[in-house]
């Protein structure tokens, strides 16, 4: 088997937890390598650069905790500066990842793209988005996956609105003068 190289995207939310541990579980063998991302939003003050890094970074170690479960896999951990959806296309095609890792929630940045699958098509990998279900039951994570495949997307054209022209009612109901 070849190891792949997967990279789950690091967010403050529980979906993006519910996506490491599906993946862990379901997904993600030994012999493969893991990136944890987190995007920092940009910041102007140093000083509260610095915090939001350090943030990141100790949410992207809590995150590694839940990797613990496998055994010979190896982890890193990447925290950079910007825009969230064009710096996780970015890093990801930089590092060559095979698999990115993603928690659907309300404000995930594949729902915040100017079109549905612009991100996403510029990405050279397969993305696995997990949803998580409000409802755990017996302990278990009780998640969905979507799949999504870049190779395969085919989106319609954009479609041309038809031209209306609009006339004054004048010139609809004029009466026409008749000769005599």
């Amino acid at each position: 088997m070849e190891s792949q190289r997967v990279v789950v995207v690091v967010e403050d939310a529980a979906a993006a937890r519910s996506a490491l541990q599906w993946a862990v579980g379901n997904f993600i063998r030994s012999s493969d390598s893991i990136t944890l991302l987190h995007v920092c939003p940009p910041a102007r003050s140093r000083r509260k650069r610095r915090r939001l890094r350090l943030g990141g970074f100790q949410l992207a170690l809590a995150f590694k905790d839940l990797c613990n479960g496998i055994a010979e896999a190896k982890v890193e951990i990447v925290v950079t500066e910007g825009e969230l959806g064009e710096t996780v296309v970015a890093t990801v095609n930089k590092l060559g990842a095979t698999t990115l890792v993603v928690g659907l929630h309300d404000k995930s940045f594949l729902y915040r793209a100017p079109s549905q699958y612009s991100r996403v098509r510029s990405l050279g990998c397969r993305v696995l988005a997990v949803r998580q279900h409000a409802t755990a039951r017996g302990g278990f994570l009780n998640a969905e996956l979507t799949q999504i495949e870049t190779v395969s997307l085919h989106i319609p054209p954009p479609k041309i609105p038809f031209p209306m022209f609009t006339l004054p009612l004048g010139v609809i109901w004029r009466r026409s003068k008749r000769r005599k």
